[in-house]
């Protein structure tokens, strides 16, 4: 009878704990379906652009409340300053230091996701961020593949180029000037000889380059792209073009009229929007851009026309790109972050504008107004951190200012080599030294410093001695070779 006993003692405190053992995985999975989790977070480190902020730990706190709640993460986001940060990021890349997400922006995210740098995210995006994807232009999902792939999430904004004709609008009313009749760098002829004339503290033209109308296969320093007009498909020298030729001697011109600084070539002068010592300039444009400039004037307002209508190039779709490090334990989560980040209005606007009450202030109709903290101690680069369209208006935005930018990325065409990034390894000593060549020539040429005349056949001389030509057979047998995998 008492080992029968006891052997009813061991069964029922057996059946206890199993049962007990049911409902604590009862409780992990009720708390996992709520977005909570028993096993530990997992903390992202997070890299970025921009002036390190005071206030970034006490932002972060809240984040992280946020994110563990929400997808059990929790993220370490540390910026590097503008000027460092593209040789920091390429120390940190080459030394494979250990990192989850990284800001990268278009020439070295081309070239870091071809040494293998990143993850390729088109499976993390179904997966683990569908919603993400939804809200994605598709134009930058296109532009931003390498090789077919696609290596990080572009900021989604507005996809285009649009380069604008930039003018002091005070000066335009003092004079009357009819600016829309300006279609080409040519028009602004008479209305800087009339501010030469009477604006003793006023420099006619801020610093610029004029636009070239061409697709760059690199940068627009160097000579290589594709026409936007006429066979779009062969790759070109644009300083043998004539159209490149009547735009340097325009700038030429208005070099010798006193139009431009005569330090032009060499000057570092950014021409600050704040300080009123200029009539016009270029600028690359977006919806209400106007205002924005405006705004960062102060003291007056400014007013443009547009040099171009919006294409979308290469440049325009990977200025700014998030992307996960091929080094990441758990790129999973990180894209879970990402979708998080891009998709819920709360924690876009936490890390862009900083906590509500404290950096910004909201009104009752769901604008914002910064507070004196955002200013001083939380002022982060919006364009970096991801989706535009769901972060909070400002109380001087228009209200139909997102439903523009949707608009413009509507308006705009494709250009011809828009996904077609070059690999520039085979003709590295070739590229290296037409860039040497490009740095001599290029500045003094652009801002019309020289005699075009003279100097563009001498620059032309220099590049095919630096090997254009081999480049330029080496960028037609990729493209034609990219175009066909294309079809």
């Amino acid at each position: 009878m008492k080992k029968k006993l006891l052997l009813l003692m061991v069964l029922i405190l057996s059946l206890g704990t199993v049962l007990a053992a049911c409902g604590g995985n009862d409780s992990k999975k009720e708390s996992a379906d709520k977005g909570g989790s028993s096993e530990k977070p997992y903390e992202i480190k997070w890299y970025t652009i921009g002036t390190p902020q005071k206030d970034t730990k006490k932002v972060f706190e809240e984040v992280n409340k946020y994110t563990k709640e929400k997808i059990n993460v929790t993220v370490n986001m540390t910026q590097i300053d503008w000027g460092d940060y593209n040789q920091k990021m390429q120390v940190m890349i080459s030394s494979g230091e250990a990192f989850d997400l990284a800001y990268i922006d278009g020439g070295n995210y081309v070239s870091y996701a071809q040494k293998g740098a990143f993850v390729p995210v088109d499976d993390l995006l179904d997966s683990h961020g569908k919603d993400l994807k939804n809200v994605l232009d598709p134009a930058l999902l296109e532009g931003a593949k390498v090789d077919g792939k696609l290596y990080g999430i572009p900021a989604n904004k507005e996809v285009a180029r649009q380069t604008v004709y930039t003018f002091n609008k005070r000066l335009v009313e003092k004079y009357g000037f009819d600016i829309s009749k300006v279609k080409t760098l040519a028009d602004l002829e008479p209305m800087l000889k009339e501010i030469k004339a009477n604006e003793s503290d006023i420099t006619p033209i801020a610093t610029f380059k004029p636009l070239l109308p061409f697709d760059f296969i690199m940068t627009e320093d160097l000579p290589f792209a594709f026409p936007l007009e006429g066979d779009t498909e062969k790759v070109v020298n644009v300083f043998e073009t004539d159209v490149v030729m009547d735009l340097y001697k325009t700038m030429h011109e208005y070099f010798k009229a006193g139009y431009i600084k005569s330090d032009a070539a060499t000057s570092k002068d950014s021409w600050p929007m704040d300080v009123e010592n200029w009539f016009v300039r270029t600028g690359g444009s977006q919806p209400y851009a106007d205002l924005l400039w405006s705004r960062s004037a102060k003291t007056y307002e400014v007013t443009s026309v547009p040099a171009e209508d919006p294409i979308v190039v290469n440049s325009s779709v990977t200025g700014s790109i998030q992307a996960i490090s091929s080094t990441s334990k758990n790129p999973e989560k990180v894209m879970e972050f990402l979708n998080l980040l891009n998709t819920d209005p709360y924690l876009r606007n936490l890390v862009d504008k900083g906590i509500e009450g404290v950096h910004y202030e909201k009104s009752d109709d769901g604008t914002i107004k910064d507070l004196p903290a955002r200013v001083e101690n939380y002022n982060m680069p919006s364009y970096s951190l991801g989706n535009h369209f769901i972060l909070y208006l400002y109380e001087d935005d228009p209200a139909d200012k997102w439903e523009k930018f949707q608009e413009f990325n509507a308006s705009a065409t494709n250009a011809p080599g828009l996904g077609f990034h070059f690999d520039s390894d085979p003709v590295r000593t070739e590229i290296a030294s037409i860039s040497n060549v490009s740095k001599e020539f290029f500045p003094a040429l652009g801002t019309g410093s020289v005699d075009p005349e003279e100097y563009m056949p001498k620059f032309n001389e220099k590049l095919k001695e630096a090997g254009l030509d081999k480049v330029i057979t080496e960028m037609q047998k990729q493209f034609d070779e990219w175009k066909a995998a294309q079809k």
